[in-house]
């Protein structure tokens, strides 16, 4: 019953990021300014909408697994931070193909895209930990402990557009009074493809939260074994 609510949510994201692709690319118009390529906004704003909302609820499962050594909050953390990354990725690589367009270079050290590349560095860190620590208590311990304080660079890569104001565009999104909105079609749309991007990742999480619990069941009857 599991595998089939989730063989459907994925068939009806895929359906969603189809007919957000059609209204993105064939009835949105041009922005005035970039042209076509600002399309790529609707994959590169959700995509870290989605990164620092899973490495957020990392470490809430992180904080929870210190609190209470539950297993299972250490199974969330592992598998959140490996969606958050998986996003971050894509944030990172729309951003480069927009650059390129934009500025005429793939890369630049601009504040914001220097600590959205430390962040990713960290989580990939955190993940790459996790393999080294065989003994499941410690490496739960060790590992919720990175990833509470590696939240901290989630954090100054949002805030980085405030604090420098520098190459990077400002934020595409504001709910502040006063300041310049977008166009409500091009705005609603950043949420629909957030939306799918979001129903996506969920997917994602819970296969590789199975794979999680499965492993660690295996460690289990592989330590019982070797006890024998």
């Amino acid at each position: 019953m599991k595998n089939k609510i989730l063989m459907a949510v994925a068939l009806a994201s895929g359906l969603y990021l189809v007919r957000n692709l059609y209204v993105i690319l064939l009835q949105l118009p041009d922005e005035a300014a970039q042209g076509a390529i600002y399309r790529i906004m609707y994959f590169h704003v959700p995509g870290w909408i989605t990164s620092f909302s899973a490495y957020f609820l990392a470490g809430l499962a992180s904080v929870w697994y210190l609190i209470k050594r539950d297993p299972r909050a250490d199974e969330y953390a592992v598998a959140l931070t490996e969606v958050g990354t998986i996003f971050t990725m894509l944030g990172l690589a729309t951003g480069m193909v927009w650059a390129r367009i934009i500025w005429g270079v793939w890369w630049v050290w601009d504040p914001r895209l220097t600590w959205a590349f430390i962040c990713f560095l960290i989580y990939a860190g955190y993940l790459m930990l996790r393999k080294t620590i065989d003994e499941p208590g410690q490496r739960g311990r060790i590992a919720a402990v990175v990833s509470i304080f590696a939240f901290v660079s989630v954090i100054i890569t949002y805030k980085s557009i405030d604090w420098w104001r520098t190459q990077h565009p400002g934020a595409v999104l504001s709910f502040r009074a006063g300041e310049q909105r977008m166009d409500p079609a091009m705005e609603g749309m950043l949420f629909h493809n957030w939306f799918a991007l979001t129903a996506f990742a969920g997917v994602i999480m819970m296969l590789r939260l199975g794979q999680e619990r499965m492993q660690r069941e295996l460690d289990a009857l592989r330590r019982y074994t070797h006890s024998l």
